[in-house]
């Protein structure tokens, strides 16, 4: 059963392996887009939201994980990775914790909490923490690149590039972009795990831009981009490989 985390007390694993929620959305989107019967559609989304409390209610514990993932990740050696992943994994601590006063409201533990307040908050610290992640991978792949070029000239491939003459630099500028793609894309199709970590984080930042009203989609466009991010995170949890380290 790939749906079986190998990490049993894992909390942040088990969230992460139960992609039913997103699935709901993007299922009751396409309904309702086909013109499904209403009844069926409330049904849908009533199924959505208890999914979605269960997936809340994983996360129980998850603020500790991530400050014990922020205290190891502030030994190491980079200073822009170091940066990147503590404050990465502090924000993860504030977004779970206010996603636990959340659940907390919504069970009816807290009838009185303000849970649009509270749910804005955990989607800022979310949004944050996608920001430092995406900052990591960008950075990540600019020293690949950077090596990658500079291996290239040491073996005598930099002479391959034609010349071009001064009046020519759009044709240049071109030229210079369309290797930068080319190397940009034989980077991340040589390193897996920063590919999947990547279009993780690609997919996952859509969530909270429309959560917070920065960029509006729609419950199919989120309910999609969840279930890929979902997907992804079995991946590496089946093959530890594919996971990006540190």
């Amino acid at each position: 059963n790939l749906l079986r985390c190998p990490l049993q007390n894992d909390s942040t694993c088990r969230e992460r392996v139960c992609p039913q929620s997103y699935a709901c959305t993007l299922l009751g989107y396409s309904l309702q887009k086909y013109g499904a019967s209403p009844d069926f559609i409330a049904r849908i989304k009533q199924l959505e939201a208890h999914m979605s409390l269960g997936r809340k209610l994983f996360r129980l514990g998850n603020s500790s994980d991530a400050l014990e993932a922020a205290k190891r990740a502030i030994h190491l050696s980079d200073m822009v990775l170091r940066f990147c992943i503590t404050v990465s994994h502090l924000n993860r601590a504030m977004y779970f914790a206010c996603d636990n006063i959340l659940w907390a409201g919504k069970s009816g533990l807290a009838p009185h909490m303000d849970q649009e307040k509270w749910s804005q908050r955990s989607f800022r610290y979310y949004l944050f923490a996608l920001i430092m992640n995406l900052s990591r991978d960008a950075y990540e792949i600019r020293l690949l690149m950077e090596h990658e070029a500079n291996g290239k000239c040491q073996r005598g491939g930099g002479g391959d590039s034609p010349r071009v003459g001064e009046d020519h630099r759009l044709q240049q500028l071109i030229l210079r972009l369309k290797l930068q793609v080319r190397l940009l894309c034989h980077v991340l199709r040589d390193n897996p795990p920063l590919l999947l970590d990547l279009a993780k984080n690609a997919c996952d930042i859509f969530i909270p831009m429309d959560k917070l009203g920065l960029y509006k989609t729609n419950p199919g466009f989120v309910g999609l981009c969840g279930l890929t991010s979902s997907v992804i995170s079995i991946l590496t949890i089946v093959f530890p490989w594919l996971k990006l380290k540190p």
